[in-house]
């Protein structure tokens, strides 16, 4: 599937959820409709990293955001009040609970809370999916029978799903002839630079994505770099006292009454960034069932992951650019957190050739016809961007692909 076959997807995306941005300013990005809202505001954190980027010979533009900066769609335009990560009470941010459950409720759909879905049946004389076996939260079990069955629980639960969904006719799992479900486990290499200013940062205005976007290391140039991987940095993200990307978790060092000390300077003199790095796909890091079950008689999974030495280099190239950016910018003290891993994708990947991949390119598993996977557990490859702009253009063109050969499906 090449960008051009996604193109019209990104777009439709784009407009139906709204998204904010500068699409001139941000020079890496491929083409595309211009985005239908304006950028979001850039307070003093970003202005202050910014004059970094700048004097390192980096380039910023505003970082594009599923947040509205106007009135969109029937909700109103953001706060920049920093608390996108708790949920946003007023719909500025574009997440399925503003968007698309209303849509889906009034369409008739019905959503069943407390359904824990353990297999997929199938019949036994032939390659179809017949419905899907769940439990109540009481433990009862059930049985939901479907024309077409779309396994879309994310990276850990869907390749659990399919491997529990074994029969003698699939012995190593649903859609696993190929031996790949649960290979290709992937998750994206961060960190966050922090740093203390003269000036006060006002940290807590604007959106716990960031504010602004460095992508000028996100072509690839393995001669010159040393390491294969993409990487990007999402700058001046909202920061609160503790929670995701907290400043005080960023200390675990600093305790007792030095930390009181260091929080009432750090709580107006503060100020991040996120580095995202990709990580390249693997098949020994994949996810694997258990002998030990929930309370649902559903075998646990494991999962393994280990970092390759491109994806290390990456990262710590990274993080000695991140110090660099921060100190030309003028911080007076700089540190980083430790590598964490962000994002989950892989375990059912898509691919043309049946034997090294699960799914075709709308996630249509290759062994059976009407069952479907969807999200990111469809990614062959991480890149290093949040996935969900993605995750949704690739969701869509699934969609279409279904509903257009609904006929066959019966």
């Amino acid at each position: 599937m090449s960008y051009d076959d996604l193109r019209p997807f990104y777009d439709e995306i784009q407009q139906e959820i709204g998204l904010s941005g500068d699409a001139k300013a941000e020079v890496w990005r491929p083409a595309g409709d211009p985005y239908p809202m304006p950028p979001l505001e850039v307070f003093t954190q970003g202005k202050l990293i910014a004059r970094g980027f700048d004097r390192v010979g980096l380039r910023t533009s505003p970082l594009p955001m599923a947040i509205n900066s106007v009135p969109y769609g029937g909700r109103p335009a953001c706060l920049n009040d920093g608390w996108c990560d708790a949920g946003c009470p007023i719909l500025a941010l574009a997440n399925p609970l503003a968007v698309y459950l209303p849509q889906a409720i009034k369409a008739g759909a019905v959503l069943q809370h407390e359904s824990y879905v353990t297999r997929v049946l199938t019949d036994g004389s032939r390659s179809k999916a017949l419905g899907v076996e769940y439990y109540l939260a009481s433990g009862e079990k059930q049985v939901q029978r479907a024309r077409i069955v779309i396994v879309a629980a994310y990276s850990f639960q869907t390749p659990r799903i399919l491997l529990n969904s074994a029969t003698s006719r699939y012995p190593n799992g649903l859609a696993n002839g190929s031996g790949r479900v649960g290979s290709y486990m992937m998750s994206h290499a961060t960190s966050n630079v922090f740093g203390l200013f003269s000036e006060e940062t006002k940290s807590y205005q604007g959106r716990t994505g960031g504010q602004l976007l460095c992508q000028d290391a996100y072509a690839k140039d393995p001669e010159a770099r040393g390491y294969v991987n993409s990487s990007q940095w999402l700058i001046a993200n909202a920061l609160k006292p503790n929670d995701l990307l907290g400043i005080v978790n960023s200390r675990p060092e600093i305790f007792g009454a030095a930390l009181a000390t260091f929080m009432q300077r750090a709580a107006k003199h503060a100020a991040t960034m996120t580095f995202v790095g990709e990580d390249l796909p693997k098949p020994e890091n994949r996810l694997s069932l258990q002998h030990g079950k929930d309370q649902y008689g559903f075998p646990l999974a494991q999962v393994i992951h280990n970092f390759g030495p491109d994806d290390l280099a990456c990262y710590n190239a990274g993080m000695k650019q991140g110090h660099s950016v921060f100190e030309a910018a003028g911080a007076q003290e700089v540190w980083h957190t430790g590598r964490v891993r962000m994002h989950a994708m892989g375990g059912a990947i898509m691919g043309s050739d049946p034997d090294t991949s699960v799914t075709n390119s709308y996630g249509q598993t290759h062994e059976v016809a009407n069952l479907f996977v969807a999200g990111p557990s469809l990614f062959p490859t991480s890149g290093a961007v949040n996935p969900n702009f993605t995750i949704n253009a690739v969701t869509l063109r699934t969609a279409k692909y279904i509903l257009k050969h609904w006929p066959d499906f019966a």
